[in-house]
């Protein structure tokens, strides 16, 4: 009963939303949902525990932020189960994405997601951001439900190149994290995601270098 109703549920949100993904990519994000579920009974990895609710708030959350998505090699900080690493990867297998989380379990859980789902365009790496040392700088950095912006710039500023953006999401605007913002970052657009089926607001704050700081 579960899987059509998540079926049902995919199919009508994406359609609301006007993205496009083929059955094949819309089956693997169920059964990425389905070890989600599975795995969140021992592991904690999401709030989250009404199944009837997992498609909205997991997956069709995550993929509210695809048409801001534009760099080729992804960071997706505090990644913890996943979102919106896992579904982004799914739905754009061109792309590549790093998956970055301190908590062991957490990362024991996301390699597993890769090595079920086949995902290979899917990093994930232990450790915390500040002890990350990329080979280079990313041109794009998503967060969901990690930290306040003004951390999510400290930790991760190092991480970003010079140009790049911080694609961070967020429930209610965060008017304070926004005024707390350290000098030499400004948020340069704020977009409302209309997400079918979930609760409250939801928005994508994207977050730059100010022209002067670079």
């Amino acid at each position: 009963m579960t899987k059509s109703l998540w079926h049902g549920q995919l199919r009508d949100g994406l359609a609301t939303m006007g993205l496009s993904l083929d059955e094949d990519r819309q089956e693997k994000l169920l059964a990425f949902l389905g070890l989600l579920n599975k795995w969140n009974r021992a592991y904690n990895l999401t709030a989250v525990r009404d199944e009837r609710v997992m498609v909205s708030r997991q997956l069709l959350d995550s993929l509210s932020i695809l048409p801001w998505v534009t760099t080729d090699h992804l960071l997706d900080v505090g990644a913890g189960g996943g979102l919106p690493g896992i579904p982004l990867a799914i739905a754009l297998p061109e792309k590549r994405f790093t998956l970055l989380d301190s908590n062991g379990k957490k990362t024991r859980f996301l390699n597993q997601c890769v090595l079920e789902l086949g995902l290979k365009n899917v990093e994930v790496v232990h450790g915390r951001a500040e002890d990350c040392n990329p080979p280079e700088p990313f041109s794009q950095i998503s967060s969901r439900a990690f930290t306040a912006l003004e951390n999510l710039v400290s930790w991760c500023g190092d991480l970003l190149a010079n140009e790049g953006e911080f694609l961070a999401m967020k429930g209610q605007f965060p008017d304070d994290e926004v005024s707390a913002l350290p000098a030499g970052w400004q948020v340069t657009s704020s977009h409302s995601l209309d997400v079918p089926g979930a609760d409250g607001d939801r928005h994508l704050l994207v977050i730059a270098r100010t022209v002067n700081s670079r």
